[in-house]
């Protein structure tokens, strides 16, 4: 997506397969080293997961992690040293994250959020526009939304982090607390879905698109203050489809010529 954003097309063959995999893999690979570090609490939180159910081993798992990105970074150096650079760079950020900063709450939060922002920066730079306004504007909506998701699924997430002493801003001020500022970031995504109309980078006509990403970020927003762990679950799922749906039309509308 941060490449379509970029070039308002298709980017050749060869760019898009190496762009799209080399972060697909590198995500793919942090997300595995996550559940490696997080087989205790995932007991307690997601007991279905691969390794907590035991249908991998730790070691297995670990060997997984490497070889993903392993093949990631080989993708990312065949698009260009500067896209190798910001894989190695987004790689250190989920080790770091995985290894010590998963219990810090607000910290690690932001390293998630920034790391989610960065694919769509990554995907402009693959085509050597990274700083591209459309490709931020909408990196800065990801990012936000995501960190808004992290700190309201620590939220429901509290049984099992107090086991692992998190310092998530559930547990340092309250459940209720931790949702109003994720429901606050929220409501700041929706300020920063109208920059573009105040600077006239888009026709009116892209309002469709980006009121369906504001409609399912508000109405899940107004869910989760009063949801319980599950329900509020499926209200930050229907949070992503909805922005996902919102952007896909807007590439859709692009393309199209409207």
């Amino acid at each position: 997506m941060g490449q379509l954003l970029a070039l308002g097309k298709f980017a050749p063959l060869n760019e898009t397969f190496a762009g799209f995999f080399s972060i697909f893999l590198i995500s793919a690979s942090i997300l595995v080293l996550n559940d490696y570090f997080d087989v205790k609490i995932d007991k307690i939180n997601a007991p279905h997961r691969p390794i907590p159910s035991n249908l991998v081993t730790p070691f297995e798992a670990l060997i997984f992690s490497i070889t993903l990105l392993i093949m990631g970074l080989i993708l990312s150096y065949l698009i260009s040293f500067a896209a190798f650079l910001c894989s190695i760079a987004l790689s250190i950020v989920g080790f770091l994250y995985n290894l010590k900063f998963k219990k810090s709450g607000l910290p690690g939060n932001l390293m998630v959020s920034f790391s989610v922002g960065m694919t769509f920066i990554y995907g402009g730079l693959s085509v050597g526009l990274p700083f591209n306004k459309m490709v931020v504007i909408f990196a800065a909506i990801a990012a936000f939304i995501d960190l808004g998701e992290e700190i309201a699924a620590d939220a429901m997430d509290m049984r099992g982090d107090l086991l692992i002493n998190s310092n998530s801003l559930a547990i340092k001020y309250g459940k209720q607390t931790a949702l109003k500022i994720s429901v606050s970031i929220f409501f700041f995504v929706l300020l920063l879905s109208s920059v573009p109309f105040i600077l006239n980078w888009f026709s009116f006509v892209y309002l469709l698109p980006i009121a369906i990403i504001d409609f399912a970020v508000a109405y899940s927003s107004f869910k989760l203050i009063k949801s319980e762990n599950e329900e509020g679950r499926k209200f930050i799922r229907l949070l992503y489809l909805g922005a996902t749906a919102g952007l896909l039309i807007f590439l859709v509308m692009r393309f199209s010529g409207m």
